[in-house]
């Protein structure tokens, strides 16, 4: 563990400050020197290692020195084969994870609630996708993870599959029985890729669930601008077994990130391994004797109620309070930034906090925040309805017009109430969190149909649809039949 007392790549960056040299290179703000005069308090410091592949700094694409020892010194953490920093966000990591595996017509099993990355890499794959409907949480409100049972059927029709797409933990920290799925995967000799954006810390042991590199997935992502203190954008590619072409995977890394990478964001990946690395047994003690008071004093607040855990296993940087009053989880949220207070997301029902990895004696406004919470919610009467939500789980299904179709049809708009049974011609997604509610050639259902009005209706933001302000919803009409005629010769 010396070994990672070492901050190779934010040192270098360190001791080239240092040097006061005279930059005649990119960026064009010149290690400072050349800045908008509103921003220089701000940007100052940051700027001056704000650089470029300067010797002895490197260069990501073909790494030979401290950015190598950096990515090196991930992978020793991790216990993996490999690791790359990530400059892109997660969502670089989904695209080359993905494109690495597969290929045009490919087979690849995904689950439903994935984010919308995964879903544009296996469009950019040209793979032939078949979704795995998620289990449900009636208490939640919410999709967790697939069944063993699902994944078991879906192999069993699909025993092409050249992988398997899984996301774990879901948005409000919820696991599954991820170790059966992969021992399941691994049996039939398919690669299991993880989404486990939101799980980088998992390897710090209980109270966190297992990681899924620890439970033998062969790729994983990490978001580790998350939860652990890194800079927007920064993330984690680990490959964990030899079932992965690493030469294809940096490949396609090459490709699809920056010729001009952060050093910035690389810098705080680095140190962001760094402050894991050294993540001690008391720390742990100290973060979760934190998390327990906050929690037991938001549920001195009646108008809320924080959910648990099915059995008491998930991440425990999340809190999911859900509203026990006539507000919905987004007037919620919108009373809570009114006292300053800005949560991760809402939904109909819930607000989700994402907390932060404290270490012992570090000092977080949790209890600030229950003072406030408390005050702007103590006239909010209880007034709790139980509520069941009519949604299809293990389910296996495939888009009803596959991608290399969709130019073959005409669109029409559709009132929303009446576009049940009809595909879907445009990606409809609530964000946050990102994961699409209706695909682009997918079969709009009732259940679609009403979780759709629902959101609408309570406050939802979306990404896509371009009509849902007038109620509407772009479907596909009648195949225009030379042009099928014409793909298909």
């Amino acid at each position: 563990m010396s070994k990672q007392n070492r901050i190779p790549l934010y040192e270098a960056l360190i001791d080239h400050r240092r040097k006061s040299s005279i930059s005649f290179h990119v960026p064009g703000h010149k290690s400072g020197a050349i800045s908008h005069q509103q921003s220089e308090n701000i940007f100052e410091d940051i700027l001056r290692i704000d650089v470029t592949e300067l010797t002895g700094l490197d260069d990501l694409h073909s790494p030979e020195g401290v950015i190598r020892e950096a990515q090196e010194l991930l992978a020793a953490l991790y216990q993996v084969k490999n690791s790359f920093f990530l400059v892109n966000g997660s969502t670089v990591g989904n695209l080359a994870m993905i494109l690495s595996v597969c290929e045009k017509d490919d087979v690849i099993l995904v689950q439903r609630n994935c984010h919308k990355s995964v879903l544009n890499a296996i469009k950019l794959a040209k793979a032939h996708p078949i979704f795995l409907e998620p289990d449900y949480n009636q208490e939640w409100k919410t999709a967790t993870g697939v069944s063993k049972e699902i994944v078991e059927s879906a192999i069993s029709l699909y025993p092409e599959a050249k992988a398997i797409v899984l996301t774990y933990p879901n948005y409000y920290g919820m696991v599954y029985d991820l170790k059966s799925v992969i021992h399941l995967a691994h049996l039939h000799n398919i690669p299991v890729l993880v989404d486990e954006a939101h799980g980088p810390h998992f390897i710090l042991g209980e109270p966190f669930p297992a990681s899924a590199i620890q439970l033998g997935a062969d790729m994983v992502v990490h978001s580790a601008h998350k939860t652990l203190p890194a800079m927007t954008m920064g993330s984690y590619l680990h490959i964990n077994s030899n079932r992965i072409n690493t030469n294809k995977v940096k490949d396609y890394l090459q490709v699809l990130q920056s010729s001009s990478p952060s050093y910035v964001i690389m810098a705080s990946l680095d140190l962001a391994r760094h402050y894991l690395a050294r993540y001690q047994q008391s720390d742990i003690e100290y973060l979760n004797n934190e998390i327990t008071l906050f929690k037991k004093e938001l549920n001195k607040i009646q108008s809320i109620k924080v959910l648990e855990y099915p059995d008491s296993y998930g991440d425990t940087l999340k809190v999911t309070i859900q509203s026990r009053s006539k507000l919905s989880g987004f007037e919620l949220q919108k009373r809570l930034e009114e006292i300053g207070i800005y949560t991760e997301l809402a939904d109909p029902y819930n607000v989700l906090l994402i907390l932060p990895l404290l270490k012992q004696n570090q000092d977080f406004l949790l209890f600030e925040a229950c003072s406030r919470i408390r005050e702007i919610l103590v006239d909010i009467p209880y007034h709790f309805k139980e509520e069941e939500v009519l949604t299809s789980s293990g389910n296996i299904s495939e888009l009803a017009i596959p991608y290399d179709k969709w130019s073959c049809y005409e669109q029409e708009i559709k009132d929303i109430s009446t576009a049940a049974g009809f595909i879907c011609a445009e990606t409809i997604i609530p964000y946050p969190p990102g994961i699409p509610l209706l695909l682009t050639g997918e079969l709009i259902t009732e259940e679609k149909v009403s979780q759709l009005e629902h959101l609408k209706n309570t406050g939802a933001r979306f990404q896509g649809g371009s009509c849902l302000d007038k109620n509407q919803i772009n479907i596909f009409s009648k195949a225009d039949s030379r042009k099928i005629r014409n793909l298909k010769q």
